[in-house]
């Protein structure tokens, strides 16, 4: 146990100190929200990985594949499907646009804002992921000290909400790709190899265990279509996700570095349900799934050994943590704040988007202080809702099914229907949405109805809203076509300073005709 502690103990250490490394690097807004939009392939590519395969995909991926077997894969690869289709079809022109929010793409797009609805679902939604990957670290530190869940959420929090509002997303890049690293020799290296070894192999697993357990549908087509529909989807339009793809230096980087975490999520999920196959056939008496991962390590890896496969399963957690932290902060200090304050007016930036035209690019501490600070504030939040929650999964849930109930059809059919309004964007944001809860309070929050309902709703009122509407004003639809216009292999940290002035104050002004 000794040599455990050891491990983490230095794995802690040393997140903190790439945040503090990161806090010494950050001098600008796109330092702290996107890295300077300067990650090259495989930065993008490791730190991309890390934040879609959180503490769902390790610990729930294990615990599918104990339950169903290989058909378990099913949840981590509806994740790498969402990231391929986010990566091969969209991920060029998101970076072009050079924002930093999913609200600002639509109101780049359709003109006017949206950040009132668009912002509040957003932000809803990434704060309940947070939350979410919180609960998520006690399971590791339970199993290595016995401690109790609100001590393992405090420890856990305070060091990820420390290292993420230190440097922003720079340390969160660092960290990211450390803990990819850690967390594929964790797994690939170590605990499959063992875990076969002590199985008997993959074949004596399925022989003990049923034919049913190497059957890839054996978990049922209506689960697999409800993993698609709720994980791929979001994955499309999600501001943890959309952010991390800013960070990408062009945008060729961003959809071959984005093609290649895709793959390495698929092989991943596939990796996770053989690993909780071995634990089925080693340990076919535990009384939950998700305590397979815990179980499997505990029964075949030695001490020193264990302590690095754990902290492959606590980076896991921290990666989408801190993803989710970021993004919520972000989409509260950039789309909610300024709704607040009414202060997008003349040439300078709100004290959310941080600092003036005068000193663009120099690194304002006013702004990068609103910034850490409301990361804290937000962070501290996020620990406190899981020390009091035992369960999340109805919360998320929601967030999830109005995220794409109401945003889904709005920003895909921006980008690809060129006759789309903000007239039809409005009216689907509000059908999907107002369909999907009438849904759950029909079937309830954990039906699959209700997502189904709100994307059909939403798309009916896009289309109609949209061509009985004006079409879009040519000066919205000109700056549009001009920012999406960039080379893929143009340098998009190049002109970071005059973006990091500019952005916010662009999009409330030149790209919206006066009224």
């Amino acid at each position: 146990m000794v040599l455990d502690i050891v491990v983490i103990v230095l794995y802690i250490l040393l997140m903190l100190g790439v945040g503090y490394w990161g806090y010494r690097r950050t001098k600008s807004h796109s330092d702290y929200l996107v890295a300077g939009r300067r990650l090259g392939t495989f930065m993008y590519a490791s730190t991309l990985s890390a934040l879609v395969l959180g503490g769902a995909s390790l610990v729930g991926g294990i615990g599918l594949g104990y339950k169903w077997g290989i058909s378990g894969a099913w949840l981590v690869t509806a994740i790498a499907l969402g990231v391929l289709l986010l990566s091969a079809l969209l991920a060029k022109r998101l970076t072009k646009l050079r924002i930093y929010t999913v609200s600002q793409m639509l109101d780049l797009r359709y003109g006017g804002r949206s950040a009132g609805f668009s912002g509040t679902v957003m932000f809803l939604y990434t704060f309940m992921l947070a939350v979410t990957s919180t609960l998520a670290y006690a399971t590791v530190f339970h199993v290595l000290f016995g401690w109790e869940t609100w001590v393992g959420i405090l420890v856990g929090g305070v060091v990820v909400v420390l290292y993420s509002s230190l440097g922003g997303m720079w340390s969160i890049t660092i960290t990211d790709m450390a803990q990819f690293i850690v967390t594929t020799v964790g797994v690939f290296a170590v605990l499959l190899p063992m875990a076969l070894i002590n199985a008997g192999g993959y074949d004596a697993i399925v022989t003990r265990l049923g034919d049913s357990f190497a059957s890839p549908f054996a978990i049922g087509g209506s689960t697999i279509v409800t993993y698609i529909v709720i994980y791929t989807l979001s994955l499309l339009i999600g501001q943890d996700i959309w952010q991390r793809v800013f960070t990408a230096r062009t945008p060729a980087i961003a959809q071959r570095g984005g093609i290649g975490a895709g793959v390495y999520c698929l092989v991943f999920g596939i990796v996770g349900a053989i690993i909780g196959m071995a634990a089925h056939a080693l340990l076919p008496d535990l009384e939950k799934p998700d305590q397979a991962f815990a179980a499997i390590v505990e029964a075949t890896l030695p001490h020193g050994i264990r302590g690095l496969v754990l902290a492959a399963g606590l980076a896991a957690m921290m990666s989408t943590a801190s993803g989710a932290l970021i993004a919520a902060s972000t989409v509260f200090t950039a789309d909610l704040l300024p709704l607040m304050f009414r202060r997008f007016r003349g040439n300078a930036v709100d004290a959310a988007a941080g600092t003036s035209a005068e000193d663009a690019g120099h690194g304002d501490e006013f702004g990068l202080r609103g910034f850490r600070g409301s990361m804290m504030v937000i962070g501290a939040a996020v620990v406190v809702t899981a020390m009091s929650l035992d369960s999340v999964v109805g919360a998320l849930t929601i967030a999830y099914n109005i995220l794409v109930g109401g945003l889904l059809v709005p920003i895909i059919g921006g980008i690809v229907w060129k006759r789309a309004t903000r007239i039809g964007a409005y009216a689907a944001i509000i059908a999907g949405a107002v369909a999907v809860i009438v849904g759950m309070l029909i079937w309830g929050d954990l039906a699959n109805e209700p997502i189904y309902v709100g994307l059909g709703a939403s798309a009916i009122a896009f289309v109609i809203a949209s061509l009985v509407s004006k079409p879009t004003p040519e000066a919205v639809m000109t700056e549009w076509r001009q920012r999406l216009a960039r080379g893929d292999h143009d340098d998009l940290s190049l002109d970071t300073a005059t973006v990091a002035a500019g952005q916010f104050e662009h999009l409330a002004t030149e790209t919206v005709p006066k009224r």
